[in-house]
């Protein structure tokens, strides 16, 4: 056999490992996932709320957020963006963490009927009136595109 078909069998076997791996890995995070997704659903509650403010920072700039947060988040998500909300339930003003999804159609200064787990955000509905409308995605190549005046 030439080295070419050599190269070519050793490269494929190569990538079926990898891919092997891969696979056993996405199973074993998939799995652990939805625990955790079943364990926030357990732990949830409905709370009335106002959203004072709202901003996108990253992990280490939320200074606001308790330390246990910032102590239990893996490394590699410490420069990651999350939501932040700075809420008032009751008389009391909490900063909490907002799902994205969600992050965009929170009005500020409007009543809201939340459901929390923990300090995280998972769903709301309004007292009164209704939620932002979900604002449209642009894509990579329209700024491309002309406009039509």
């Amino acid at each position: 056999m030439n080295h070419f078909w050599i190269g070519l069998i050793v490269t494929l076997a190569i990538g079926a490992v990898i891919l092997g791996v891969l696979y056993f890995i996405g199973k074993r995070l998939e799995k652990k996932q939805t625990e955790q997704q079943a364990m926030m659903e357990s732990m949830a509650q409905t709370v009335n709320l106002m959203v004072v403010d709202k901003k996108r920072m990253k992990l280490k700039e939320a200074t606001m957020l308790p330390k246990q947060v910032l102590e239990q988040t893996p490394w590699y998500l410490k420069r990651s963006r999350i939501s932040v909300v700075k809420v008032k339930i009751g008389p009391k003003i909490m900063n909490m963490i907002c799902e994205d999804k969600l992050f965009d159609q929170l009005p500020l200064k409007k009543e809201l009927k939340a459901t929390c787990s923990g300090i995280y955000i998972t769903a709301a509905k309004p007292v009164r009136g209704t939620l932002l409308p979900v604002p449209e995605k642009k894509g990579f190549f329209s700024r491309f595109r002309k406009k039509d005046a």
